[in-house]
């Protein structure tokens, strides 16, 4: 797989035909562009657009991989810019942290306050769990993140830009994948997978809270601690997890989110700084985050409907 293949099928997807695609996007063929789609999904063993004869449409598998090839594909434009900065004069470091998996939804915002910003900066991006992010802060490594608020973190402020509902994460073929929403003590005796306390300690509060509240003997068959690791034991036991919302445009065809019937538990996402950070970069990025603190698209809210 090659990076034009990514671009070919965003292009595609983007523009809702392979015509549109290749004219104006690509400035390509369109008998090579179809190639270099078939080419791709012959990779990935499956489908990912259906070809209608006037438009096209992404399977599920194909709307699972355009969010991936987006983030591929802003991954390595960050990459390009930060090489070609590298042989510049020196200029002004930022350092930026994401709990993993937000990078998709949470990068542009940033990118689109520092634009001009960008021009003097080497904008460094930093992957990691909270805890991670919280001591990178702390020992002054990183400027800012997006991570769990940590109150007891000396020194660290916190801003909140969402609040997330946590769902059900359950195989495709479960037999209750057909519901729009589901009662806990209804999936209470098949095997659950939680998170390790010290990977992602905030989350595994609101799980744990949520569990004890509900009454229900419901108790982790495994941990794992990253959602390809989650998603592996669900397939494999046949069990279910307790998500927050941003993983539900990550998954693949083999499994499916469900809302908690009622008032699911939720989730902080928080913006985090150290207090003493005097960079004027971070100042600009406080300033202008009151546009964090709208609903992020995709977040599921709490389900009151009946199952």
């Amino acid at each position: 797989m090659e990076l034009r293949h990514l671009r070919y099928f965003v292009a595609v997807a983007e523009e809702g035909s392979f015509t549109h695609a290749a004219g104006k996007r690509l400035h390509t063929a369109q008998p090579s562009l179809s190639r270099q789609i078939r080419d791709l999904e012959t990779e990935l063993g499956t489908p990912l657009i259906l070809r209608g004869p006037r438009a096209i449409e992404l399977t599920p598998a194909g709307r699972v991989f355009l969010d991936h090839a987006r983030m591929i594909l802003l991954q390595v434009e960050t990459a390009r810019e930060a090489a070609r900065r590298a042989g510049r004069p020196a200029k002004t470091s930022f350092t930026v942290g994401f709990l993993t998996g937000y990078e998709l939804e949470w990068l542009p915002k940033v990118l689109a306050i520092l634009r001009e910003a960008l021009q003097t900066t080497d904008l460094t991006i930093h992957s990691a769990s909270s805890p991670e992010l919280t001591h990178a802060l702390l020992e002054g490594r990183i400027d800012m993140a997006f991570l769990r608020p940590d109150p007891t973190a000396p020194g660290l402020a916190f801003r909140p830009v969402a609040e997330e509902a946590l769902f059900v994460l359950l195989p495709a073929d479960h037999r209750l994948a057909s519901r729009r929403s589901l009662r806990l003590e209804e999936i209470a005796d098949a095997p659950f997978i939680n998170f390790p306390a010290a990977y992602a300690p905030a989350l595994r509060r609101v799980i744990d809270d949520y569990l004890a509240r509900s009454g229900l003997p419901v108790a982790s068959a495994h941990e794992a601690e990253t959602l390809p690791m989650v998603i592996s034991l669900v397939l494999s036991t046949g069990g279910f997890s307790l998500l927050p919302a941003y993983a539900q445009r990550l998954l693949p065809p083999s499994v499916v989110g469900r809302r908690l019937h009622g008032r699911a538990p939720t989730i902080t996402l928080a913006l985090g700084y150290h207090g003493s950070n005097g960079s004027p970069i971070l100042q600009r990025v406080l300033s202008d985050a009151d546009g964090f603190l709208a609903p992020a698209p995709g977040i599921v809210r709490p389900d009151t409907g009946q199952a």
